[in-house]
């Protein structure tokens, strides 16, 4: 019988694991569960930064915009270095466990002291979201056989967990901030976090083989130099992101360098394979990825942009309810997942039943011309404002529930056709990869939002202006990015091969 951990030993075997009835393995929701509570941490955390800096940092539009992309930048970032560190020595268990404890550190620093210690504890957070975020999504695809075609409603199921911390953090966090205490908003995601660890570590024995480290063959102390060295180099990178989060300019540079190494990196292990029909494969991904990179940079402004325009120019009235716009940024787009999820699930079999599904691409496709109808609805805010500048909170959800629909058409479906493209061995950077197309997308987000609120001190009305001009532009380059990808989707899907 294999060995979860030289201590733990597991009562699962892998074939047992891929073997299961039924549509779901459970240890899919015991990993859903893990990440529900990661992703309180993570889009409660996402939803306050922009507000937080502009609010008690002090901080102007157009910088807090900057400063949220290089966070974000950097948070998505460090996935991709630490899906390489998981695949090469960790293991996907001993780097969530790892990345995990740094999340926690990090807002329990940011409770103690969230104004003087804010850059401290963000550090942290992002060192620890990049060991622990790639990681488990790569461990939800080892669960299932490499044929399987169940694992697309297994990403489904793992995506609706996601946001259902989405909602809960989203909403709370903005709440305990704007209205109780800044200190509780943070110690609530340290709070939260360690409970996701806590079922890890309880339901980690359930996983079989799944996450241990590729270097059990090595004799243990060898195995545990390694090891150390990546926990004290992780350390040893805290001043270096600090001042570079401190300094947009410096996260530029950064990003561009790990940029260049990330393709050189990624052509290097393509040319490896020798196999021509994976090498295809890998090409499609990298085509995935770079559409995902787009599309993040469009609809990442709902942690920048977004999340100021509902702070300044929204009124408090959603159909019968007195509500803060800003809780209403962070969550709805998680509520909006959790209750249509299901339902284009179901459009989705029902099309192929009619042997009418439109394929990744296509579907990638429409998810682009949704979110082009989703940022003209921001732009049309505009036409319900009054004289002061305050237009319809109606309207912005609205525009929301379109960007959803849009987000998944390609958010669900693109962690599972990268695992389904990629070779196992590779499965963690390429996660890593998916999330670093990310990186870019927020930090471009941070740019565009930047752009758009360039002048300091401006009225309520000459916000509304700026913003919704902006939002008419992204709503141009979405149809643009969509029109593109279903033209060329036939060609992408020879690339594909037999993946579907």
């Amino acid at each position: 019988m294999q060995i979860a951990t030289e201590k733990t030993p597991s009562i699962e075997t892998l074939e047992a694991i891929q073997n299961f009835d039924g549509k779901y393995p459970k240890q899919l929701w015991y990993l859903s569960l893990v990440e529900m509570w990661e992703r309180f941490c993570f889009y409660g955390m996402r939803g306050v930064l922009a507000f937080f800096m502009v609010d008690q940092l002090g901080l102007t539009d157009q910088k807090s915009n900057l400063q949220y992309g290089a966070i974000q930048a950097f948070v998505y970032a460090f996935t991709f270095i630490g899906g390489i560190f998981a695949d090469k020595i960790l293991g996907f268990r001993k780097s969530l466990f790892w990345g995990g404890s740094l999340m926690i550190i990090g807002n329990l620093i940011l409770a103690f002291s969230p104004q003087d210690l804010f850059y401290v504890g963000i550090t942290l957070s992002i060192i620890g979201t990049g060991f622990f975020k790639p990681n488990i999504s790569s461990m939800v695809g080892e669960l299932y056989h490499e044929k399987d075609n169940r694992r697309d409603a297994g990403y489904g199921l793992f995506y609706a967990g996601i946001n259902v911390g989405g909602l809960l953090g989203g909403a709370m966090c903005i709440y305990l901030g704007k209205y109780v205490s800044w200190h509780l908003c943070f110690l609530s995601a340290a709070v939260v976090m360690a409970f996701g660890l806590g079922t890890f570590i309880f339901t980690k024995k359930y996983l079989g083989p799944i996450g241990n480290s590729p270097l059990l063959n090595l004799e243990k102390t060898k195995r545990t130099a390694y090891e150390i060295a990546v926990y004290v180099g992780s350390l040893l990178c805290i001043p270096l992101i600090f001042v570079m989060v401190k300094n947009t300019a410096y996260t530029d540079y950064f990003m561009y360098t790990i940029g260049i190494v990330a393709m050189i990196y990624f052509i290097y292990e393509t040319a490896m394979i020798k196999d021509i029909k994976a090498q295809y494969k890998l090409i499609a991904a990298f085509v995935f990825i770079f559409c995902y990179f787009i599309f993040m940079a469009i609809s990442e402004q709902s942690g920048g942009s977004l999340s100021l325009f509902a702070k300044d120019n929204l009124d408090h009235s959603l159909l019968f309810f007195n509500i803060d716009p800003n809780v209403v940024n962070n969550s709805v787009n998680s509520f909006f997942v959790i209750v249509f999820s299901p339902l284009v699930g179901l459009l989705w079999i029902g099309m192929y039943k009619r042997k009418i599904e439109p394929n990744t691409v296509v579907k990638f496709g429409i998810g682009f011309l949704l979110l082009a109808l989703s940022f003209y609805v921001f732009y049309a805010t505009r036409f319900f404002a009054n004289d002061q500048g305050i237009s319809s909170l109606n309207i912005f959800t609205l525009a929301y529930l379109l960007l959803t629909l849009g987000e998944l058409c390609l958010g669900p479906i693109g962690m599972s056709i990268i695992t389904k493209l990629s070779p196992k061995k590779m499965f963690g950077m390429m996660m890593g990869l998916w999330f670093l197309s990310s990186a870019f997308g927020q930090l471009a987000a941070g740019k565009l939002g930047a752009e758009m609120s360039s002048i300091d001190n401006a009225s309520l009305m000459t916000k509304l202006v700026a913003y919704t001009e902006g939002y008419k532009s992204l709503a141009l380059y979405s149809l643009i990015a969509g029109v593109v990808l279903i033209a060329f989707s036939q060609l992408v899907k020879r690339l594909m091969g037999e993946v579907r």
